[in-house]
């Protein structure tokens, strides 16, 4: 399943704004906020890792299975670039 980033980043945000909110009433100390905040951090960095790590996967499995596909287009595409300079 993919990692939703996006929605991660949400919650990442949201719970800054009640961290703010808490530390402004006196209810957290600056201490205490210190170390939430390395803790969301740490929490949103192991999203963002996830979600590429599952990019990478992805494209790495797209390589092993469509690998002639990939390369042949490619192929395809240059020489339809250098077909169209030399046109030109």
């Amino acid at each position: 399943m993919m990692p939703n980033l996006l929605e991660a980043t949400k919650e990442y945000s949201r719970k800054l704004d009640q961290l703010e909110a808490a530390y402004e009433k006196g209810e957290v100390s600056i201490e205490e906020v210190d170390t939430k905040v390395q803790l969301l951090m740490a929490e949103l960095g192991r999203e963002r890792r996830a979600a590429l790590a599952y990019v990478f996967y992805g494209l790495r499995r797209l390589w092993d299975e469509q690998r002639e596909t990939i390369v042949g287009v490619a192929i395809l595409g240059v020489l339809a670039v250098f077909l169209q300079i030399e046109s030109t």
